[in-house]
Formats: C-alpha cells, sequence, structure tokens
C-alpha cells in the first residue's frame, strides 16, 4: 500500500514582508521520494493543499500520515476531499529524519524570539487520569527475554499491536536481553480496558519517580494519562528497574493485559518503544 507521510506546520521563517512562512513537506516510508513547498501563512487552506498534493509529481498515495496535531485539521480535509485515508501515528521515522536534516538549510536554527528551533516540537497537555470505569483489580512491573515475548506472541489475543521494526531480533537484542514491561490484571473489566487502549494507540509507558511516584502513558498524537501512582518502596525500586532496563531494551517494553495472576490466557499485549 503507498503512503505518504506530510507535515504542514509554521517553519522560523518569514516573507519579506514579514508574514509567517508554513512549509508542506511530503515524503514515503522508502525515503525516496521527498517534495517541499513554503506558502504565508494567510493563505493556507485545504485548498492549497490539495493542488499541492496533485502537483507534486507523484501518483497519490492510497494511504496518509500525520504526527503533527498541528497539521492534522487541513490534511484531514484534503484527505476527504481526494478519499485518501488519513492516519494520526506518532511513528513517521522517513519524515522526522527528514525534518532534521531539512531544519539545517534554514538561515538559522534560532527562531524570532531567539529559542532554539525544534522541528519535531509539539506542546503537550498535561496528564489525565484514566477513566475510573476502565480500571482492572491489579497490575505488576515485569519482564522477559525475547523468546518468551515471541511465545506470548503467539497466544489467541483479543488485541496484539507491535511493529515490524520493534520486534527484538529487528533491534538485534540479544536472547538473555531482559524487556521490561507492565502486567494489567483486569479482571472482568479486561476486554474493556483492552479496547479502550486500543483507542487510544499507546506507544511509551513512562516511569516517574516521586512522591507518589507514578507511571505515565503516552498515547495517540501528544496525549498523556496517569496510568499509575503509588507510594510503595519496593514498587519504586521496581519502577527504577523498569527504566533501568529500557536502556539494555533499546526502549522496548510491553503492556500486557491478563483478567487474574494465575489465568492461562491472555487478553491484549502491545509493544511500545519511546519515539524521539
Amino acid at each position: 500500500m503507498s503512503c505518504w507521510q506530510v507535515d504542514l506546520y509554521r517553519r522560523p521563517l518569514r516573507t519579506p514582508s514579514g508574514l509567517d512562512l508554513w512549509e508542506l513537506v511530503i515524503c514515503n516510508p522508502e525515503d525516496d521520494f521527498y517534495y517541499t513547498t513554503f506558502c504565508p501563512e494567510p493563505l493556507v487552506s485545504s485548498t492549497w493543499l490539495v493542488t499541492e498534493f496533485k502537483g507534486c509529481g507523484q501518483p497519490l498515495p492510497e494511504r496518509i500520515q500525520v504526527f503533527r496535531p498541528q497539521s492534522l485539521g487541513l490534511v484531514e480535509l484534503a484527505c476527504q476531499e481526494l478519499q485518501i485515508p488519513l492516519e494520526a501515528t506518532r511513528r513517521t521515522p522517513a519524515l522526522k529524519h527528514y525534518l532534521r536534516r531539512r531544519a539545517q538549510e534554514y538561515p538559522s536554527l534560532k527562531t524570532y524570539t531567539g529559542e532554539a528551533y525544534d522541528p519535531l516540537a509539539i506542546e503537550q497537555p498535561p496528564p489525565l487520569p484514566l477513566p475510573e470505569d476502565i480500571w482492572g483489580e491489579s497490575w505488576q512491573f515485569a519482564a522477559i527475554p525475547p523468546p518468551d515475548l515471541e511465545q506470548l506472541m503467539q497466544y489467541p489475543l483479543r488485541i496484539l499491536a507491535f511493529d515490524m521494526a520493534m520486534l527484538p531480533e529487528a533491534l538485534g537484542l540479544t536472547s538473555e536481553t531482559l524487556i521490561p514491561g507492565i502486567v494489567l490484571y483486569g479482571g472482568r473489566k479486561s476486554l474493556k480496558l483492552a479496547r479502550w487502549l486500543q483507542e487510544q494507540v499507546p506507544y511509551r509507558l513512562e516511569f516517574v519517580p516521586g512522591q507518589p511516584c507514578g507511571v505515565v502513558l503516552h498515547s495517540g498524537l501528544r496525549d498523556r494519562w496517569v496510568f499509575l501512582t503509588f507510594e510503595n518502596a519496593e514498587m519504586a525500586k521496581a519502577g527504577e528497574l523498569f527504566r533501568d532496563r529500557l536502556r539494555s531494551s533499546q526502549g522496548l517494553h510491553f503492556l500486557l493485559i491478563q483478567p487474574t495472576p494465575s489465568d492461562v490466557t491472555y487478553t491484549a499485549l502491545w509493544l511500545l518503544q519511546p519515539l524521539e
């Protein structure tokens, strides 16, 4: 399936008359097609975007991916007019690699406010609490080696979500590497919890030490959720170990939902990895 990764956002550049410039960047995941063009902010619209999509010199794709929330609205309108499915995802490595290179071509890496320019910066709102009606019965930090993870992925899971590039063998992890994760025991709410998580599109679990300690779930394009909070000293040590193991696993970790600790069935499994 042909795919474009698209970014449309304001750059640290202005026209001679002082208008902010927006840049459209289109690339494909194979890293062999790029198209860029600038537009003064007042002229940026979905109509302009449709014209650029049609005139970029490539056949229209079967799918478009966007990682920046601020780009989503206009790109969505253009996709609707062109009848192209749109996927909002933070996992756009080819586009992000190009944007980092592209930033080096700008006259200055300082914005007009004097602050350092980060081409991938996304403002994130404060973490929200999880909906009370989906929470399960208990949870624990865990770690498993790649062979056990591969075996786990063979179970008849209701939900299994991962990217091929995140598999242990793709990352070159040894069979002895312990991959950290969190197991949630959802009881009768296991499937409801799994379906809610599936809708959020999770990509990272972050241990946050403090009083109390916590785990933050990163999902969607910029959403964050207060996944867990606790003050138990032993759990805090387990959280630190979870964070330490992430360095050995190249950030690979997992989220597993199981009805109870004694169950021989599993409800859902996500492989997760920080994106930047």
